[in-house]
Parts: C-alpha cells; structure tokens; sequence
C-alpha cells in the first residue's frame, strides 16, 4: 500500500516537473488517485501558473475544488474534471473568464453548477451522467457563447426536453426518453 502511495506522489511529481521544466500551457494529472489538489503544487507552479490553460484531474477521488485551485489558475481555457465526486464548484469559478470548456461527466452534481452560467466564455459543458434534475433555462439562454451543454445520463425533468431552438442558442444533449411501460 505505501509502496503504491509513493509511487503515485513519485508520478504526480513528475508531471508537475515536466510542465514547469518544459513550460507548457497544460497540466495532466488524470488517473493520480488524487483525493484533494496537492497544495504542494501550488508552490511547486508559482513561475507557470499563469501560462496553464488546459488542466485535467479527471478520473481521481476529487471530493470538491478549491477557490484557492481557482484563483491560482485564473487563465484556464479547458478544465477536465471527469470522473471524480465533486457535487459542486466553488464561487470564484466565475472568475475564469478564458474558459471556454469544462467537462463534469461522471460526478455527484444533483443541481446544476449556476456559477457557470456567469462565466461568459464557456463554450462547452458537459454534464454526462450526474444527478441533476433540473437547470436554469432563463439563465443558459443568456449564455452568448455556449454552443453545447450535454446532460445525457440525468434523470432530468420533462420541462427541460423542451429547451429547444430557438428557446435555447445551443445545442442541449439529453439521453433518450425512456419508454411508458404498458400497464
């Protein structure tokens, strides 16, 4: 067991290394059993984090986000947070004004995250295989950028199967209609 933990901080490690050495503009640490962003990191990217604009912590064991997480890395264009048990996002998340996609598949989400209806260049959300319910329709329509919001794998409402164009400017991926079972 330890023998595996130190192997994952040995891989996280050299992830971070490899982005601040090589100055790239991304940051992917997937598949790390992270259970929390490693505050370590934080020091460790304190000369890049302003040239990071793609970061991925999917598949990890990510309970939520930090505002710190958020601030820190203020230029994010696409943020992949698949795959974890986030259930919702900090306020600050408002604050990404580069963003322009955001994956949230595979989480714990039983409301729609509404900061990110104020993030104005948001392109893409993707919202596969939550919990939600409902979403805030008067909200989404005024998302001037937004081209594609996917909540297939929700148990959404029948209201929101009528969020059609041209009510809504983008497209609205829903999971088929389960049929009426026959009495």
């Amino acid at each position: 067991m330890q023998k595996r933990m130190g192997e994952a901080v040995a891989r996280v490690a050299r992830k971070v290394n490899d982005t601040v050495e090589n100055k790239t503009d991304s940051l992917d640490l997937a598949n790390c059993k992270l259970i929390a962003f490693p505050v370590g990191i934080y020091k460790a990217m304190r000369s890049v984090t302003e040239g990071i604009h793609h970061i991925s912590l999917a598949n990890n064991e990510l309970k939520s986000l930090t505002s710190r997480f958020v601030t820190t890395f203020s230029q994010l264009r696409e943020l992949n947070l698949a795959g974890n048990y986030l259930h919702r996002l900090p306020e600050e998340v408002t604050s990404l004004l580069h963003l322009r996609a955001i994956n949230l598949s595979r989480n714990r989400f039983r409301h729609f995250p509404e900061p990110l209806t104020t993030v104005t260049a948001l392109e893409t959300i993707d919202l596969e295989e939550n919990e939600i319910t409902e979403v805030p329709a008067e909200k989404l329509a005024t998302m001037a950028s937004l081209r594609s919001l996917n909540l297939r794998e929700n148990p959404v409402g029948p209201e929101v199967r009528l969020l059609v164009r041209p009510l809504v400017p983008f497209d609205l991926l829903l999971s088929p209609e389960e049929p009426v079972p026959k009495a």
